[in-house]
């Protein structure tokens, strides 16, 4: 009998669908669906199945969160973009799951201008990844694969 694998979805923000246009001396030239493409292929042999969203609408995303709370998931991959310095509504969504919540950004928000520095999220995230660019999102997945596997 195979196991079945655990549900982990991955949250993409305002202007993420832009990647590898948008200021790739910063974000770099991977696209987003180049980064979903990879995090696919490595998550079945991690016993993950993987589900992705990408919203450039607040509302949106927080109404995805929503749903996720009826699920049975395990894990969250967030990478808020501007939200993660704003959107209380999101961090509020967020507090409705139980599973793990890794945040991530491509740039390291902790080198880049002041008012990046403040995360809404990173008091009620399991962890957070910032500064590797698009490998961030592998060393995310790695870390929550890990962490609902020992758990």
């Amino acid at each position: 009998m195979s196991q079945e694998l655990k549900k982990i979805k991955i949250i993409n923000g305002p202007n993420l669908n832009m990647l590898g246009k948008r200021e790739p001396e910063i974000y770099g030239s991977v696209t987003l669906d180049q980064i979903n493409s990879d995090l696919d292929k490595k998550a079945k042999p991690l016993g993950i199945d993987l589900g992705f969203f990408q919203s450039n609408h607040e509302g949106a995303i927080v109404d995805k969160i929503h749903e996720f709370f009826n699920e049975n998931i395990k894990g969250v991959i967030i990478n808020p973009g501007a939200l993660t310095h704003t959107s209380v509504a999101l961090r509020d969504a967020l507090l409705l799951l139980s599973c793990p919540i890794v945040e991530i950004h491509l740039s390291n928000i902790y080198k880049r201008e002041s008012f990046r520095h403040k995360s809404m999220l990173a008091d009620i995230a399991t962890g957070q990844v910032c500064g590797f660019g698009h490998y961030g999102y592998q060393m995310a997945l790695n870390a929550i694969a890990n962490r609902i596997n020992e758990s």
